[in-house]
């Protein structure tokens, strides 16, 4: 019998030995435990927890600082923190810089720089300016080590309000004059000029099912499939599927990079979704999706409660 020699192909060898005895102290199948742990292990597909700073301040006074989240994540054993960035103090080097250093000691990972931007306009001016935004906070993700940024395709407009947006299901009418083909043209074009900044930067832009052209999967899907760049992939938001989330879920699995997973303990801030994590956890793990998991929570329970309280589901969820 030939040696075992490589390292990787011995530890192997010995797993598959240990599921070959548990499977034969169960009278041919795994015992109960080793049932559970290759459920697990098949569930979170080497998933890792995140929690978007998003989840500790909903746009309300006071502002949570990056720093808070950071200390947050870290106590509660998270390896990494999502960044929104309107909740940032900053943009110059220094601030920058402190974040990334803050992070390190405390054993976190900066993961995500979740940014705005609206590429629906007709005004090649307003455009340009998205672009140059983008590309800007392209440039802030590279000096603080974060290797991707949450991407909008924008919206019409014609509902300005947010909570009126939300009333009509996140559904607003076409701009007068102009087509939805006029909308992903816009949006394709600007997320092309981008691509060069995100490549030179090695920072992924990850276009999430969000409000505008991107709240179906066709939508979603007709963009990221045009464009077909290593450098864009999705953000899957499993709570921005009003009805019939699976479905929807399942369709844009495979082109996922980054999941952002919503929770609604307390009620939600619009809207509350009652989410099966188990079922997700399939869907993501099906389409062997190997990267974060990043928690927004956006339930009116207060932040320190309901942050963990997620966690704790996600946690039994993914089998991590």
């Amino acid at each position: 019998m030939k040696p075992i020699q490589d390292h990787a192909t011995r530890r192997r060898f010995l797993a598959q030995a240990a599921l070959g005895l548990a499977a034969t102290a169960a009278g041919g199948r795994l015992a109960p435990g080793a049932e559970r742990e290759k459920t697990a292990s098949a569930n979170s597909a080497r998933v890792k927890l995140a929690i978007s700073t998003y989840s500790y301040w909903h746009f309300r006074a006071p502002k949570v600082s990056i720093e808070t989240v950071i200390d947050k994540a870290s106590a509660l054993g998270v390896e990494g923190v999502d960044i929104l960035h309107r909740q940032m103090d900053g943009e110059d080097r220094a601030y920058l810089q402190k974040l990334k250093r803050h992070a390190f000691l405390n054993g976190v990972d900066l993961i995500s720089l979740s940014i705005h931007q609206n590429f629906v306009s007709p005004h090649l001016s307003e455009r340009q300016k998205e672009i140059d935004h983008t590309h800007r906070c392209l440039e802030l993700a590279y000096q603080m080590g974060i290797p991707s940024i949450r991407l909008n395709s924008g919206r019409w407009m014609t509902i300005q309000s947010f909570d009126k947006l939300m009333e009509a299901r996140g559904q607003e009418p076409v701009l007068p004059g102009y087509t939805e083909d006029d909308g992903f043209k816009w949006c394709i074009d600007c997320i092309e000029k981008c691509l060069p900044k995100a490549a030179e930067c090695g920072v992924m832009l990850a276009l999430e099912n969000h409000w505008g052209l991107t709240r179906t999967p066709a939508g979603l899907l007709r963009i990221v499939n045009a464009i077909n760049s290593p450098w864009l992939g999705i953000l899957m938001d499993t709570g921005n599927f009003l009805e019939d989330p699976y479905d929807k879920l399942e369709q844009i699995a495979s082109k996922t990079v980054f999941v952002q997973a919503k929770t609604y303990y307390g009620g939600g801030e619009w809207y509350t979704l009652d989410l099966n994590y188990p079922r997700i956890a399939k869907i993501l793990a099906d389409a062997n999706y190997r990267g974060y998991v990043s928690l927004e929570f956006e339930g009116k329970e207060p932040a320190d409660s309901g942050v963990p309280k997620s966690i704790a589901m996600l946690r039994k969820a993914f089998g991590i």
